[in-house]
């Protein structure tokens, strides 16, 4: 037996509620068949960024050393695509079954939540086995028995602990508080987030996204990597700046989120400056934002539309409009496809991204 010295990171379980009701009273050879499903989504989502540990029954749990996470956002991010993906795989399933057996008509009573927390832990190797051990992973799965539905009626939600909110130097605004109380652990405090709103939110929102047909130029990039990496170097302020070749400074925020509504000054050199407001975003698929050289009222829409097309290859379109106030469309086709040429492709680096993430898993 060898335990490795202790680390520090991040430890997240997915655990599907309402489970052990649903399979004490259903058919269990279905009732396996539509929780299989169900874990494969969540793990293909969390793998890219996480590592699988190992299934807990309907649980999930993953953890991350502390530099695979530097935004802050990108844990939200992770949670709320995550649940997304849940929600349509068990839509899907429910829809396509003609079956009447308990289990199949019971699919829609089944949740997911989260639990997120920063801590210390030991890798355990026994025989072979690798094990997680230490308080902290004690703590997080103690957590999965809590007070917040009882007290707030959430069927489904991410709760963080005080610890890793800190750790990641960010807490949205609108987290529900509360202190939990465990024998041998003490008080723990915890900030969650309802994740069926935050679900009605991000499908119910007014959808931004150029179709081909709307778009007045369109660029295509190839990476070897996951979406969820891609979409770091797509949206972490640091690593944008590297490929954009420019200093993203974060301006606006709507409840400490960057989603739709929130603002990014773009500095290019000295003087100039692109105001770069958010119109929809939607975690891990695509964001659409638009450009306007400050003091300018002419602007460039983009759509960037990731589609992961094998395990670690993902396919980045751009799709670009140009709005030129009180112009006709036949002038504002030509207008983007000039300032795509002369002006982004010149400052923009998009195809660097494959290259920067080979660097970037050098150094860590």
């Amino acid at each position: 037996m060898t335990v490795n010295e202790t680390q520090h990171g991040y430890l997240l379980l997915a655990d599907i509620s309402g489970y052990t009701s649903f399979i004490a009273g259903t058919e269990l050879e279905h009732s396996q068949d539509i929780l299989s499903e169900l874990l494969e989504v969540i793990i293909l989502s969390l793998k890219p960024q996480l590592i699988i540990h190992k299934i807990e029954g309907d649980a999930v749990f993953a953890y991350a050393a502390e530099n695979e996470i530097p935004r802050g956002e990108s844990l939200f991010d992770l949670t709320e695509a995550t649940y997304v993906a849940f929600r349509d795989k068990r839509e899907a399933a429910h829809r396509r079954t003609t079956c009447t057996c308990q289990a199949c008509r019971a699919i829609p009573t089944l949740d997911l939540k989260f639990v997120a927390h920063h801590g210390d832990y030991f890798v355990q190797d026994i025989m072979g086995t690798k094990e997680l051990v230490g308080t902290d992973v004690n703590l997080i799965h103690r957590l999965l028995k809590n007070h917040l539905a009882e007290t707030t009626s959430w069927k489904a939600y991410a709760m963080f602990t005080a610890q890793v909110l800190e750790h990641l130097a960010f807490r949205p605004e609108g987290l529900h508080p509360m202190i939990e109380s465990y024998e041998h652990l003490g008080n723990v405090k915890t900030y969650s987030l309802d994740l069926r709103q935050r679900y009605n939110e991000l499908v119910g929102s007014r959808r931004v996204f150029l179709s081909k047909s709307e778009a007045h130029h369109i660029l295509e990039y190839d990476y070897a990597a996951p979406s969820q990496i891609i979409w770091e170097w797509l949206n972490d302020p640091l690593k944008r700046g590297m490929w954009m070749r420019s200093d993203i400074i974060p301006i606006l925020r709507v409840r400490g989120r960057s989603g739709a509504g929130a603002r990014n000054h773009c500095v290019h050199g000295k003087n100039q400056v692109v105001v770069e407001d958010v119109l929809d975003m939607r975690p891990y698929e695509y964001f659409t934002v638009s450009h306007t050289p400050q003091g300018t009222s002419v602007a460039l829409v983009i759509t960037f539309h990731l589609q992961q097309i094998a395990e670690n290859k993902t396919r980045l379109t751009l799709l670009l409009k140009g709005v030129v106030p009180y112009t006709p469309n036949w002038i504002r086709k030509p207008f983007c496809k000039l300032i795509v040429r002369f002006q982004l492709l010149k400052l923009w680096k998009l195809d660097s991204i494959n290259e920067l993430i080979k660097n970037d898993l050098v150094v860590e």
